[in-house]
């Protein structure tokens, strides 16, 4: 599979809209990658379970690079509630290592997909109805955040995705301040990422059949062309989220994720 102007065009491209939408919506890019990876995979001739799994897996390992550049802008204006962070981390490693270094490699691509599907169209509803938490809930102890992170680490593992979808939601249930929430959420995206990638490579080292330039289940050349375009764009779309209305790009976003469902779900079943 070799690196034509094309395929480097649509990564470039994939990647510069990813990035902006993990800097201005707190979430990893993912829910847009893993369907597009898998669209670009597929017409390269790359069998459809093999092909859902490694765009999760390639996904995932870009959220790496967009994390940290997001997070540095979102630090710069006082946004990440680090004690949070810090609460969460524990368990995100431990949820993220089970999903991608166990569960990963037994589960079938189609129902990868199937999965990616249905927890796509349920945060996208709740993106879109965009419920408001009760003004009593307040953040949880220590073992609560650890157990929350456990099961942020783990979803996020089966799905290839940053962990905003549950985080954000979370931590504004809790009360957080959704600028808070979507700040804290790009810096879980670096240990929900790291944790992930290592179980991809190790789990996906004895597949065959995986195409040219593959680390384990990660496919490079779309994960450095993603990367270094997603850079570019997401502390771009992190200044934009404290200028925009959040709210209605949500409902924009949300209607958008169904589609990207929809298709996912027909990978699942044809």
């Amino acid at each position: 599979m070799s690196l034509e102007p094309q395929l480097i065009i649509e990564l470039a491209a994939l990647g510069l809209a990813t990035g902006f939408l993990a800097g201005l919506l707190g979430i990893g890019g993912g829910m847009m990658m893993v369907p597009f990876i898998t669209i670009i995979l597929s017409a390269r001739s790359v069998g459809p379970d093999l092909a859902v799994k490694m765009a999760i897996a390639t996904s995932m390992a870009t959220i790496i690079f967009t994390s940290i550049s997001s997070v540095r802008a979102h630090h710069k204006r006082g946004a990440v509630r680090w004690e949070l962070v810090k609460g969460l981390a524990p368990g995100i490693v431990l949820g993220g290592a089970v999903a991608s270094a166990g569960v990963f490699a037994m589960l079938k691509g189609s129902s990868l997909a199937l999965f990616f599907a249905l927890f796509v169209s349920f945060s996208a509803t709740q993106m879109f109805l965009d419920k408001k938490p009760a003004p009593t809930r307040q953040v949880p102890g220590p073992l609560g955040l650890m157990g929350a992170g456990g099961v942020i680490g783990f979803l996020s593992g089966l799905v290839g995705a940053g962990g905003g979808f549950i985080s954000v939601p979370f931590m504004t249930w809790c009360n957080v301040a959704i600028h808070n929430a979507v700040a804290t959420s790009a810096a879980l995206g670096l240990p929900i990422a790291l944790a992930n990638v290592a179980g991809y490579v190790i789990s996906g080292q004895t597949v065959q059949d995986l195409p040219p330039h593959s680390f384990g289940y990660i496919w490079l050349p779309a994960l450095i062309v993603i990367a270094s375009c997603s850079v570019l764009t997401a502390p771009l779309g992190a200044r934009a989220a404290h200028k925009l209305p959040v709210k209605q790009l949500k409902r924009v976003f949300a209607s958008i994720l169904y589609l990207l469902a929809a298709y996912m779900l027909y990978k699942a079943v044809a």
